[in-house]
């Protein structure tokens, strides 16, 4: 039984025709899956997107408990990792680009470490101060 979207969160037809096939099916055999993983997926991006804790799940997603198992889960798998790259390459070659980077580049206001010494003046505060106790 899939919820109608009613959510901004909420995944689109289109979205989830794209992101529907990276989402595992249930495993074969034994009980068979009650909840529909778009459900699923629905309930986990409005707690990452609405920046909510999971037990504020409103009452028509599935058990906020069940989310997050499935949240952990995937997460340990590394499938939102491959989502990620999946979706990537999938953007790229849309835009008719490589599907992997061939480049990266650093903004230099991102790299600030050798402006104050790099190291040695970072590690002063932890250096032990034995020779000023009393």
């Amino acid at each position: 039984m899939t919820r109608r979207p009613t959510y901004p969160s909420d995944t689109s037809d289109e979205e989830w025709a794209i992101l529907g096939p990276l989402i595992p099916a249930p495993r074969p055999g034994g009980r068979p899956a009650r909840l529909a993983r778009r459900d699923i997926v629905d309930a986990i991006f409005y707690v990452k997107r609405g920046g909510v804790s999971w037990r504020m799940l409103p009452a028509d997603f599935p058990h906020w408990k069940t989310v997050y198992d499935y949240f952990q889960q995937w997460n340990k798998s590394g499938l939102w990792a491959r989502v990620n790259d999946a979706l990537r390459v999938q953007t790229r070659e849309a835009l008719g680009r490589n599907a992997v980077p061939t480049a990266g580049i650093v903004d230099s206001r991102s790299v600030k470490t050798s402006q104050k010494g790099g190291s040695e003046v970072t590690t002063l505060a932890r250096k032990s101060t034995d020779e000023h106790i009393i």
